[in-house]
């Protein structure tokens, strides 16, 4: 993560300005500004680690409206790591710019003291879920209590996802056996906002993969991936998270990672590059990223290759338009397998949205720290959904579920948001979504 190692410099040499991105880039389409496309801001990081520039609130601003999207990976015809670039770049300036002190407390708090300890986030998720179920949420919104604060508070508020009656790490147990035979043994990244929030996903996820024959672990001593770290700069904290990842995993003896958030799935095939100054690390990361795949990746490449899904799958006769998640679409290039999943439910409808992999302005907590430009991102990506004649959107990343469900509050859609193995899951079991 080191903007002056010899990795990085290869990767901003790669790029030959071409310009092939720049039509990729969603906040270059919005601004139409250079130094906010990924031409632009490689040549910002390289004239930052050749001491040409120094760091300014100006660049900070370039390098952090950047949404990580990965978009301009998938067309560059050099093959340049666009997203190691602005990382290290981001941790750069983190380590080189004077902080607010309000700034610096929060990023302090949450990226440090509460994400990586799993105990202190199922505590802010009883403190959300109390300010939730009391009765406290709807006096705030019915009175506009927030908008007294000023700024965005009171959009903010509204984006805050339902906390989970129960976490899925209290609820799943640590080993869920097969059905039927065991064909492989599996560990479920259980995730930090997915834990407390998609609890239900968690729990879907363990159902249809102990359905097609594996045993699940759940891995207790785990903790957050370390993706919010790494987009927000902070490196060494997600270095620490990664090691511990790395041990507990490794000592549950699984074949298989899998993972139902793109982000966190991008996060750990990355392990070997964010370790990478420790060659040692370097190579158990690698390793244990060989092994980390996303469900539906899972689902279609090991266990449908290999004798086929198990089970009688019921029908869901409803139209679902598939929105793909950028660190899934763009970050690990998959893209045929989760709609090859839906195809694989009887009577299901699957249709394709203009721009499917066009960000919908969620990436990780962007749209909490770049509030406008993230609703002008979900506001095109909502064009395009409203004319699909959808009843159902599938998006496979809680935080694009997040946002999208946010989208069709605000435009007043009939649309649900729900995950492609939430609909697996529920064509197993014959239950039919209300829209």
């Amino acid at each position: 993560m080191d903007l002056l190692s010899p990795e990085v410099q290869t990767e901003i040499l790669k790029c030959v300005k071409c310009r092939t991105c720049l039509p990729s880039c969603p906040t270059f389409a919005e601004l139409d500004v250079e130094m906010d496309s990924p031409r632009g801001r490689i040549a910002l990081a390289k004239a930052l680690s050749e001491g040409k520039i120094s760091v300014t609130e100006k660049l900070i601003g370039h390098f952090y409206c950047c949404l990580d999207c990965r978009a301009c990976e998938t067309v560059c015809p050099s093959g340049v790591k666009y997203g190691e670039i602005i990382e290290s770049a981001r941790a750069y300036v983190e380590v080189h710019r004077e902080h607010r002190k309000l700034e610096r407390f929060l990023k302090d708090l949450f990226l440090r003291r509460i994400f990586p300890h799993p105990g202190r986030l199922e505590g802010l998720a009883r403190l959300l879920r109390f300010y939730q179920r009391s009765g406290l949420q709807s006096l705030v919104r019915r009175f506009h209590l927030a908008r007294i604060l000023g700024g965005n508070l009171e959009e903010l508020e509204r984006m805050t996802p339902a906390i989970s009656d129960r976490s899925s790490r209290s609820t799943l147990p640590p080993v869920i056996p097969p059905e039927d035979g065991i064909r492989y043994r599996v560990a479920l990244l259980l995730g930090c906002m997915t834990d407390i929030s998609f609890a239900h996903l968690n729990e879907a996820t363990v159902r249809v993969l102990s359905r097609n024959g594996c045993e699940v672990l759940t891995v207790k001593e785990q903790t957050c991936c370390g993706a919010l770290q790494v987009h927000n700069g902070d490196s060494p904290t997600a270095r620490e998270m990664a090691r511990h990842n790395l041990r507990v995993f490794e000592e549950s003896g699984a074949d298989y990672i899998i993972v139902n958030a793109a982000g966190c799935g991008a996060m750990l095939k990355e392990y070997g590059f964010l370790l990478g100054d420790d060659p040692d690390d370097r190579s158990r990361a690698q390793s244990f990223s060989s092994r980390v795949r996303d469900i539906s990746e899972f689902l279609i490449d090991v266990v449908e290759a290999h004798g086929g899904l198990r089970g009688t799958l019921h029908p869901i006769p409803r139209r679902v338009a598939y929105h793909d998640a950028c660190h899934l679409a763009h970050g690990q290039r998959v893209r045929k397998q989760p709609r090859k999943l839906l195809r694989a439910i009887p009577e299901l409808e699957l249709v394709e949205i203009k721009e499917s992999d066009w960000c919908c302005g969620s990436a990780g907590i962007y749209n909490i720290t770049n509030y406008e430009m993230s609703m002008r991102l979900l506001d095109r990506k909502m064009d395009h959904l409203a004319k699909t004649d959808a009843g159902i959107i599938a998006a496979a990343n809680p935080g694009c579920m997040i946002q999208l469900e946010l989208g069709v509050k605000k435009r007043g859609l009939p649309m649900k948001v729900l995950h492609p193995v939430e609909l697996l899951d529920m064509s197993y079991r014959g239950q039919v979504p209300d829209r």
